[in-house]
């Protein structure tokens, strides 16, 4: 398991509002709407908020991550060896999350506790670390989905040494003081307190005639393009993970993943709403009342729309199957409407006949309004 100290003190479900038997659309929409609300641009104030609601979707996001997430907070901080408090309780060891038979595994806690017994486990190779970038998206690209590519500066494997840290030439030694485990013991009298060793920095390795170019470090300064598929229907705030493409990994360990913070603009014809979009069409006192059609324009070519007679001011009317496009092949969903708001338009400034006409008008509808008035 890969469980971090942070797994233990802060509960995910609850940083993003969610019970832990929530499923994993109902995770992604919790934290899609914090996203929404506490995105640094819209809310300079949620800065940390929006960081401690990203870190929560990182883990509950991923199916595996949630898994090892939910099985450590099981087994409480033994799982992770951040042990403390002695046995039982939920800081200490509980012996019913082994199974009888499981020796390896209690041998290993033991021999954490009670001193690194007869043999040593050399420190694995770190994986490496999550990266986060954004991503600008126009609103036509955001709907539609694009492949395209984001430039991340990052610490690549030194093309000198290759990772190694070494000079060309020279090897990497094992390190003498903790024989390659990366950790010394502290004997306590009954107890042996493991640390990291003060020789190799707990890689388990030193480097004799450190590499010239990156200086014994294994890493140097580069740019990378990282090819990005964003799917139809993305929405500002949403990350997108790009598995694998994160920063690389010790050794043999495998690289971190990146995810990508979408930023979609505005576009001066439509707003949204989830997989809907919503325009404003404009029509005269007249064409309301008598009925009149009008062109609005799509995401593809413009359509004409009926407005039925009496529309009133605000009413919306929707164009089905002309939103937001969801998904491609077997996995599409059809997609949502356009919404269309009516808006009549009066006059300010009328001529000497359009005057006469609404003055008739109104004189005609008077004796109407008064029999309405009288009924009522």
């Amino acid at each position: 398991m890969t469980a971090q100290r942070e797994w233990f003190e802060k509960d995910y479900y609850k940083v993003l509002g969610v019970a832990e038997s929530a499923t994993d659309k109902e995770i992604t929409r919790a934290y899609r709407k914090l996203a929404k609300e506490l995105h640094p641009d819209t809310n300079p104030g949620g800065e940390d908020r929006f960081k401690e609601v990203s870190a929560a979707y990182d883990v509950l996001g991923d199916a595996e991550r949630r898994k090892e997430y939910d099985e450590v907070r099981r087994m409480g901080p033994m799982a992770g060896g951040y042990g403390g408090g002695g046995f039982g309780g939920p800081s200490g060891f509980d012996p019913s999350t082994f199974r009888t038979g499981d020796v390896g595994d209690l041998g290993d806690i033991l021999g954490g506790l009670f001193g690194r017994g007869r043999g040593r486990r050399q420190q694995a190779p770190q994986r490496g670390a999550d990266i986060e970038a954004g991503l600008h998206l126009s609103f036509a690209d955001a709907i539609r989905g694009i492949t395209t590519s984001v430039n991340i500066p990052s610490d690549v494997a030194c093309s000198t040494c290759r990772g190694s840290g070494a000079a060309p030439g020279t090897h990497v030694l094992t390190c003498q003081r903790c024989g390659g485990a990366g950790s010394v013991d502290d004997d306590q009298g009954m107890f042996s307190l493991s640390q990291p060793c003060p020789t190799c920095r707990g890689r388990g390795q030193v480097v004799e005639t450190p590499c010239g170019s990156c200086h014994g470090t294994g890493r140097e300064a580069s740019t990378r393009s990282v090819k990005v598929r964003i799917p139809s229907g993305v929405e500002d705030g949403q990350r997108i993970r790009v598995k694998g493409r994160g920063a690389p990994g010790q050794a043999t360990a495998p690289p971190g993943d990146l995810y990508v913070v979408v930023h979609v603009g505005s576009d001066p014809r439509f707003g949204r709403k989830g997989r809907n979009l919503t325009t404003t069409a404009s029509v005269s006192f007249p064409d309301a009342v008598l009925g009149s059609t009008v062109t609005v324009d799509t995401l593809d070519a413009p359509v004409t729309l009926k407005v039925p007679a009496g529309t009133a001011s605000g009413t919306t009317l929707r164009v089905r199957g002309r939103g937001v496009p969801e998904g491609t092949g077997k996995k599409a969903r059809p997609a949502g409407d356009l919404l269309v708001k009516v808006e009549v338009l009066v006059p300010k400034v009328l001529t000497d006949d359009q005057r006469a006409a609404v003055e008739a008008l109104r004189a005609a509808m008077a004796p109407e309004v008064a029999d309405e008035e009288v009924t009522a």
